[in-house]
């Protein structure tokens, strides 16, 4: 049950912090240099498959840990690596494939993936041990 209620924790945080980054920065950003690759609409299957995965991965490599821990900063700390690490995966491998990635987008975005995935391991530490308590579940 515990991890049920901190992947919960995780996804809905990122989902909207995350959502509300590309629609501010997709016309700002991605779409002025990467017009011509993107697609004009959202392809949804893959994007639902990610949202629902990488959280996975935040829980896994940080909320948990700082559970364990009795303490955020794992949270923080982890959580800001595995999202740089991820999001460094993807963009450094546009930057090596695709011609129009630029060094901008790379280091924007790699930074933007440490912040999201952090914010939402926090986050998830947080509501994970109030809503963990109010269920009488131990060992939060």
């Amino acid at each position: 049950m515990l991890y049920a209620i901190a992947y919960v924790t995780i996804l809905v945080p990122f989902v909207i912090v995350d959502a509300i980054w590309l629609t501010v920065m997709g016309s700002r950003l991605y779409r002025p240099t990467l017009g011509d690759i993107l697609l004009p609409t959202l392809n949804a299957p893959p994007a639902v498959v990610f949202y629902l995965i990488y959280p996975i991965g935040i829980l896994v490599f940080a909320t948990l840990p700082a559970l364990k821990a009795g303490s955020v900063s794992p949270a923080l700390l982890y959580g800001a690596l595995f999202g740089a690490m991820a999001y460094a995966t993807y963009d450094l491998t546009n930057f090596a494939t695709l011609r129009n990635w630029t060094t901008l987008i790379s280091v924007v975005d790699i930074a933007w993936g440490a912040i999201v995935t952090a914010i939402a391991a926090v986050a998830a530490y947080y509501l994970t041990r109030l809503i963990g308590g109010w269920m009488g579940i131990t060992g939060v």
